[in-house]
């Protein structure tokens, strides 16, 4: 019997592909034992919460910035608490490998494994390395990547590509089950998401223009904890259905979906991309963040998977433009995503898991 510890946290991108890796290890070794290090309250734990053979453990959190704010005094102290939690519980479960998808929660946990010569596996999902992941890789055996350029990126020739893990549950979805669910008609359907946390941008550029899009779509929109609206004209749209964040029926929507308006967070693009399904992304601008997602939603759109639209761009017209845009080919963007091949890392990446545990 094998101990893995996993490990990522922050955003939903850090935990999934977790949850597609820790399914395939369970099914092919269910004597394995498995924990996971997260943050106290994260949506790791929501998520990882409903896997009954984990067993999860919280530890002190701070987010590392690459800019001057006052928050980061408060930060240094939950980092050295984190710090001390990860040590003690990387002490008491004694796992025999660790597998990273990064996030600030990670980098404590890869450290204390790193210090007492647990072989230590990342994964770096975008085209550029994030902070957690550069501060990681020096205690990593390897750091997997989902791009191909990503691997001359990564410090110490230990980048190796392997693609994303993806959940296969997604592949399971019923459309008719979300049609009937969601009260729709036989209008063409949108799938808004705004990333684990929402976007207040897209969220607003949607709701703007609602009745010009319901009068041709039916709309599903995951807008994020806190963002519901209850605007009468919104609410009430028998054509536009609102969620903070869902999961179990989330393979059911994506079936039902002939189209997705999307951030561009690696992950979510991968699975959209495993799924066949065309995208407008609208990645977080520099202004939110160090790029990573216009690098993606570029790569995406060079190779005939997308489209993009820049959220300083957003206007009611452009929005509508770009909708139409995609919905009228869509058929082009999925046959190029049928040409990509097969996208997913799962097995590999396990693999790497069990070879590490040997």
């Amino acid at each position: 019997m094998a101990k893995i510890l996993f490990t990522g946290g922050g955003t939903a991108g850090h935990v999934t592909p977790n949850v597609a890796l820790i399914n395939e290890l369970h099914a092919s070794y269910p004597d394995d034992e498995i924990s996971y290090i997260g943050s106290f309250e994260g949506i790791e734990k929501q998520i990882i919460g409903k896997l009954p053979f984990v067993k999860y453990y919280g530890i002190h959190s701070g987010k590392l910035r690459r800019y001057f704010s006052w928050e980061n005094v408060k930060d240094f102290f939950r980092v050295i608490k984190g710090m001390r939690d990860a040590k003690k519980c990387v002490k008491e479960l004694k796992p025999d490998v660790l597998f990273s998808k990064g996030g600030y929660v990670s980098v404590p946990v890869v450290r204390a494994c790193g210090k007492r010569k647990i072989p230590v596996i990342c994964h770096e999902s975008d085209i550029t390395p994030g902070l957690a992941n550069k501060l990681s890789s020096k205690y990593a055996t390897c750091v997997c990547t989902t791009f191909p350029d990503t691997v001359k990126e990564i410090p110490g020739g230990k980048g190796v590509f392997t693609g994303t893990p993806i959940r296969k549950e997604l592949f399971r979805g019923d459309p008719e089950k979300a049609r009937s669910e969601l009260g729709f008609d036989n209008k063409p359907v949108i799938l808004v998401m705004g990333g684990s946390i929402g976007s207040a941008a897209i969220n607003g550029a949607i709701r703007t223009n609602l009745s010009k899009l319901t009068s041709k779509y039916n709309i599903i929109h995951l807008c994020g904890k806190g963002k519901l609206s209850d605007e009468p004209g919104i609410a009430d749209d028998p054509s536009y259905r609102q969620f903070e964040f869902v999961s179990d029926p989330l393979p059911d929507y994506l079936a039902l979906c002939d189209i997705i308006v999307s951030r561009a967070g690696a992950n979510a693009i991968h699975e959209f991309l495993a799924l066949k399904k065309p995208m407008l992304l609208i990645p977080l601008p520099l202004t939110a963040s160090r790029g990573d997602q216009i690098l993606n939603a570029n790569s995406f759109k060079e190779r005939g998977f997308a489209e993009v639209l820049e959220e300083e761009k957003i206007t009611p017209d452009t929005l509508l433009d770009a909708i139409s845009s995609l919905y009228d080919n869509r058929k082009e963007y999925s046959d190029n995503m049928e040409k990509a091949g097969d996208i997913d890392g799962t097995v590999r990446i396990a693999t790497l898991i069990r070879n590490a545990i040997r």
